[in-house]
């Protein structure tokens, strides 16, 4: 079992249920350690509810999703997007939708499940993915995109802004000419996904070893939109709060 956030809110909870329950139940008597948890326990479990099914909040460490997210972002992650899944243990009672190619996911670390990554799905379960001289091929067919600008971020100096369309979706992505990233031709399994991040070339991604082909079962959720952004070295950047995230 892995002890994150979501693990020790449950038992915290637990533990002031039953606070609760025998002392007012069992016990019959009143005492401050019971009225707090009586007042917390509601509270708390709401929350936990509210984080295990519907949505919950994570904040981006790095470039490697740039210029989608950058380093800072706090994003909104829609845990019921593909499945319902039981809180802690991660198990799916439900299947909601399956993952769509071009969608941002959030997923465990198959190397360490502990960890989060967020990525951009580009390959399904059977596809065969090419990346070569920085162009990006799926099932044969060129994925088409276009250069819009250059990248006016001092942290990634000399990287060109693109549009790619994939599966008739648009998003942005960045390229570094000065830079070439992991290359292959990969072919994913059944019952897993390939990402990449969208900062092609400074992304660890299904391109390596690790996290390789991410397993069904680690997918958590679909992130949808930026509610604040701050990376604790400068000010927030306030024109990104309420970005949708596409």
């Amino acid at each position: 079992m892995t002890f994150d956030f979501q693990t020790i809110l449950f038992f915290i909870i637990l533990i002031l249920g039953l606070i609760w329950i025998i002392g007012r139940f069992y016990l019959k008597k009143n005492s401050s350690i019971i009225e707090i948890s009586e007042a917390l326990f509601p509270i708390l479990l709401l929350i936990f509810i509210f984080r295990s099914f519907i949505y919950e909040p994570f904040r981006i460490p790095s470039g490697s999703m740039m210029p989608t997210l950058v380093k800072g972002d706090f994003i909104v992650v829609k845990k019921f997007a593909y499945d319902l899944r039981l809180p802690v243990v991660g198990k799916s009672i439900l299947t909601v939708n399956e993952p769509l190619r071009g969608d941002v996911v959030v997923f465990d670390y198959p190397c360490d499940t502990s960890i989060k990554y967020i990525k951009r799905l580009i390959g399904l379960p059977g596809d065969e993915i090419i990346y070569q001289d920085k162009q990006l091929t799926v099932n044969g067919i060129s994925v088409k995109s276009k250069y819009e600008s250059v990248y006016k971020n001092p942290k990634q100096y000399g990287s060109h802004v693109y549009l790619e369309i994939l599966d008739d979706r648009d998003h942005n992505l960045l390229l570094t000419p000065s830079r070439r990233g992991r290359e292959g031709t990969f072919t994913v399994p059944e019952g897993h996904y390939y990402f990449m991040g969208d900062n092609r070339d400074n992304s660890v991604d299904s391109r390596y070893e690790c996290p390789g082909f991410v397993p069904r079962d680690h997918i958590v959720g679909t992130a949808t939109r930026i509610w604040f952004n701050w990376d604790f070295s400068t000010f927030p950047e306030w024109n990104r709060i309420g970005d949708k995230i596409k």
